[in-house]
């Protein structure tokens, strides 16, 4: 039985998507639940899997190609068996067919144009026998034969050291969204950004008090610093509403919740999960959390709702050894906070010098509905929580 292979439907925001890659191919055998194809999106990758144990048929949207939401891209046939490969049963000396007999697709006449390649040596894959823009794109020539040994060297030549080479790829297309996303924080909004220092010794050796038995009481989560910092923005964002608010058109919109979104990096770029009433979790819950993202994040398993809204966001730049940095805005929220490298500072302490672990902080945000004294304020609320991990269980 044939089943029609149909894109994912894709949320609102989103308005289509990309073939990203093919894992399988036409006459290929599948198994229920295995990867067909991944399409990109703006946001993240989606995977799409066999229905059913079978035969992919045709593919009708190929690598690169667009697709809109729950649009046609292949063709399945459910029980069917593998397609034996036909081409090694045929003799050797057996004459190609000529090429005026050949089916060829309009995209892949054209390839073989650009390239120079004869039809007739080209297998086609698709339906009927065509030949299709894939099967050139994967045609490799026959080896030549070996050419007879020189009588004597040929001398050595001269290759010119430092050669300049250069590669040139399609940007995909989560990184063409972020730099839509970056450039339009930039030319949108008026974005400042206020520092401040704090002094980690506290939650460090507060970390180091409790690590072991925090491990051991919640199933092998472990105590970082950012629940301390989730948490600090949290009780920040109570005490200054504007920070967690965000601009419509003309209106403000004061948020009652905190949805902290947490930057990840990874290998196709950054994407920011948020942590959905952030306020009502526990240190527990925040790190446990934030672990699963990153796992997620890593094996390109985030979802749409994993990284759609958030209030307010905190990216940690210190974990690649950053001192100091400006974040960027992540629209259309109004600021985000910006964690730094843990680095030991000589620090004036009651008129003695003392080495402290510091870290600078940053906040960058949106001067249109942030004053300057809120800002401030509120980078210093977080800076005097961390400084007091008490304050954040006494909200005080």
């Amino acid at each position: 039985m044939s089943t029609e292979i149909k894109a994912p439907t894709f949320p609102e925001s989103v308005a289509d998507g990309s073939i990203a890659t093919w894992h399988k191919k036409v006459g290929e055998a599948v198994s229920r639940d295995e990867p067909l194809v991944d399409i990109e999106t703006d946001k993240v990758v989606l995977e799409v899997v066999a229905p059913a144990d079978g035969v992919l048929k045709e593919i009708i949207k190929g690598e690169g190609d667009t697709v809109l939401s729950d649009e046609l891209i292949a063709t399945f046939e459910e029980g069917a068996a593998a397609s034996a490969p036909t081409e090694s049963a045929q003799p050797a000396a057996a004459a190609p067919a000529a090429t005026a007999d050949l089916k060829i697709s309009p995209a892949a006449r054209k390839m073989l144009d650009e390239k120079g390649i004869d039809a007739a040596a080209v297998t086609g894959t698709g339906k009927g026998g065509v030949i299709t823009k894939e099967d050139v794109a994967n045609y490799k020539p026959a080896a030549a034969p070996a050419a007879k040994p020189a009588a004597a060297p040929a001398p050595a030549v001269d290759v010119p050291a430092g050669e300049r080479v250069e590669k040139r790829v399609p940007m995909t297309r989560l990184r063409k969204r972020i730099a839509e996303r970056l450039l339009e924080a930039t030319h949108t909004t008026a974005m400042l950004t206020t520092f401040n220092e704090v002094n980690m010794k506290p939650v460090m050796d507060l970390r180091n008090q409790y690590k072991d038995l925090f491990e051991k009481s919640h199933n092998g989560t472990r105590l970082g610093f950012m629940g301390f910092f989730v948490k600090a923005a949290c009780e920040s964002l109570k005490r200054f509403p504007a920070v967690n608010a965000s601009i419509d058109g003309d209106d403000v919109v004061y948020h009652g919740f905190q949805d902290v979104g947490v930057a990840v990096s990874t290998e196709k770029g950054l994407v920011v999960p948020v942590l959905r009433d952030a306020e009502n979790m526990s240190m527990a819950k925040i790190e446990e959390k934030i672990r699963e993202y990153g796992l997620r994040a890593k094996d390109g398993k985030l979802s749409m709702e994993d990284m759609t809204g958030g209030t307010f966001t905190i990216t940690n730049g210190g974990v690649f050894g950053s001192l100091l940095s400006t974040p960027i805005l992540n629209p259309p929220q109004t600021a985000i906070l910006g964690m730094h490298k843990i680095q030991d500072r000589p620090m004036a302490v009651n008129g003695e010098v003392v080495i402290l672990p510091m870290m600078y902080l940053a906040l960058s945000y949106d001067h249109r509905l942030v004053d300057g004294k809120d800002a401030v304020q509120f980078l210093v609320a977080i800076k005097d929580l961390i400084e007091d991990p008490a304050r954040i269980l006494l909200e005080i």
